[in-house]
């Protein structure tokens, strides 16, 4: 197989190598961060993934907090007529769970707002951004995977170089700190 190297610095793509320039041979992709030769990629990204999480799930319960307490208000108003929208809930709060991590996830930052605020993004292994699909998956797989293992899923990140989680291993992504912009000096004329 060969290839030019996905970590060949280019400031187009932020210094990181996405792998962009890469060309393959037999079809693979090696993986595109290395935790031996970018260490700062991964330094703290686990403690960060904690804070990160909490801050989405603040950002994920206010609009279901309030839409419940807008359903109850209404059934009040409605003589109880109104609280027959309790069903529909639990329903729309997993729609918008997995419209929101699909949309962070895919959209240009590839990283949720908790995640941006801990300078973290979502990657694939070989160095793409995240898309809409990958990151309603990342949810899922991990809410169905907290559900049965509990905490062995964060054990796992303790115990490999590049501090997956267990869904990040089944779904082939990885979390890193979001490199520094490298910025061109401007052109003088």
């Amino acid at each position: 197989m060969s290839y030019s190297s996905p970590h060949d610095s280019d400031p187009r793509d932020g210094g990181y190598g996405r792998g962009s320039r890469a060309t393959w041979t037999s079809g693979e992709r090696p993986d595109a961060f290395d935790p031996d030769l970018q260490p700062e990629l991964f330094r703290g990204t686990l403690v960060r993934r904690v804070f990160a999480f909490a801050i989405d799930l603040v950002v994920l319960a206010v609009p279901v907090v309030l839409a419940y307490i807008f359903i109850a208000v209404f059934g009040l108003i409605t003589l109880g007529l109104g609280w027959m929208l309790f069903w529909l809930a639990w329903p729309c709060t997993v729609v918008w769970v997995l419209v929101y991590y699909g949309s962070c996830i895919g959209g240009p930052h590839s990283a949720t707002l908790g995640m941006r605020a801990m300078d973290l993004q979502l990657m694939t292994w070989y160095g793409e951004p995240g898309y809409f699909v990958l990151g309603a998956a990342h949810v899922v797989l991990f809410w169905v995977l907290a559900s049965v293992l509990s905490p062995f899923i964060v054990l796992v990140g303790l115990f490999n170089r590049r501090r997956r989680l267990l869904h990040d291993i089944l779904l082939g992504t990885v979390v890193i700190n979001r490199p520094a912009p490298v910025y061109q000096p401007a052109r003088s004329l």
